[in-house]
């Protein structure tokens, strides 16, 4: 049996897509910005099953994004401008 590490849940943002993981689901998608919304469509795989959907995000006092009907939250990372 192969164990895979499950990396920590993350979304990333680009200029006009992104990419995301959470437990052992991942995905990319493209997006539209509303300035303090996203509404995106989404594919990747759950478990290496191909799976795909749709979503939105709002900011929340400009420092926290919840999601749709999953209800997800998701917190800036601290970042650090120093080279490690």
């Amino acid at each position: 049996m192969l164990i895979l590490p499950i990396e920590p849940a993350y979304i990333l943002f680009g200029d006009t897509g992104g990419e995301f993981a959470f437990g052992c689901v991942t995905g990319s998608f493209p997006y539209a910005s509303d300035c303090d919304a996203i509404a995106f469509d989404w594919d990747g795989n759950n478990e290496m099953d191909e799976a795909c959907g749709e979503g939105w995000a709002e900011l929340q006092g400009g420092d926290s994004l919840v999601g749709d009907e999953s209800g997800f939250t998701a917190r800036r990372w601290p970042t650090s401008l120093t080279a490690c």
